[in-house]
């Protein structure tokens, strides 16, 4: 029964969107993108590129310039694969591979990696979480109480790429936290892009400044991720990412100018953010 309510759905969707037929019948076997897509497209726009929306709202009120360097901009049938990347299969399981408190206790990989650091409680678990929602057998303990990462933790995404779980540094961070991290961005040769989350409820701290600091003294690439969006009404959001987006323009070298802000409650932003990494892993090819 639910395998024929999703066929007639996708077959509604079809018949609403004919544009992108041919795609769709090669993903319909993703229900949960299956389900996105038939939002309405306010919603749509809202879930998968909410920098957009911001946009938006940013000209209806005041006709101000642009917030969204649309550098990296996928099309629905990149987003949908990167979907099947990140979602477990028989061929290509997604697995908590081991943790490690220094670098040559790491484990030894040829493929690419990418890490997520970020100060404690700003949402790290929770958006690796979302991230790997797709793969149920995959764990990512999430603690009330901050400063829950004391290892670097890392996952094994098929043979596509290794995610990299970076202790948080600020409240309860491990006493050996800077010899481990500093070690492991300037010595980890296959790491391709470092993910520094930032809370958009509170915007760059004076410890988010040190952790930047750091990515441009090892001339690191690294990309700003905005979380908690749900948090924050739509006009203090907006205010932030105006502040962050300037800051990054002037401020920095390394980091990538798109920002990308997310909500791992709602998803909104998730998705794009699963294409990107795609996307500098070199998976979508």
């Amino acid at each position: 029964m639910a395998a024929a309510r999703l066929r007639h759905r996708m077959g509604r969707l079809l018949e609403r969107a004919p544009a992108l037929g041919p795609w769709l019948r090669v993903y319909s076997t993703s229900p949960a993108f299956a389900e996105v897509l038939r939002l309405p497209q306010k919603q749509l726009t809202k879930v998968l590129y909410p920098l957009r929306e911001l946009q938006q709202r940013l000209v209806a009120d005041s006709g101000q310039g642009l917030i969204e360097q649309r550098l990296f901009d996928p099309s629905l049938e990149d987003i949908g694969r990167a979907e099947s990347i990140f979602a477990a299969t028989a061929r290509s399981r997604i697995e908590y591979l081991s943790s490690a408190v220094r670098l040559d206790h790491a484990p030894s990989l040829q493929q690419p990696e990418v890490c997520f650091i970020g100060r404690s409680n700003v949402g790290k678990s929770s958006l690796i979480k979302a991230l790997f929602a797709l793969a149920s057998d995959v764990e990512v303990r999430i603690s009330k109480k901050p400063g829950h990462t004391k290892k670097m933790n890392f996952f094994k995404v098929g043979k596509h790429f290794t995610l990299v779980d970076m202790p948080g540094y600020g409240y309860r961070a491990p006493e050996d936290f800077v010899d481990m991290v500093e070690a492991y961005l300037k010595e980890r040769n296959n790491l391709k892009r470092t993910f520094l989350l930032v809370d958009s409820a509170v915007g760059i701290t004076k410890l988010d400044n040190i952790a930047i600091e750091m990515c441009e003294e090892f001339a690191l690439p690294y990309v700003m991720v905005l979380t908690k969006i749900d948090k924050s009404s739509k006009g203090y959001l907006l205010k932030q990412v105006l502040q962050i987006q300037k800051f990054v323009n002037t401020q920095t070298q390394g980091c990538f100018p798109q920002l990308f802000p997310i909500s791992a409650v709602t998803y909104s932003g998730v998705h794009l953010l699963k294409c990107f990494i795609a996307e500098i892993t070199g998976s979508l090819k």
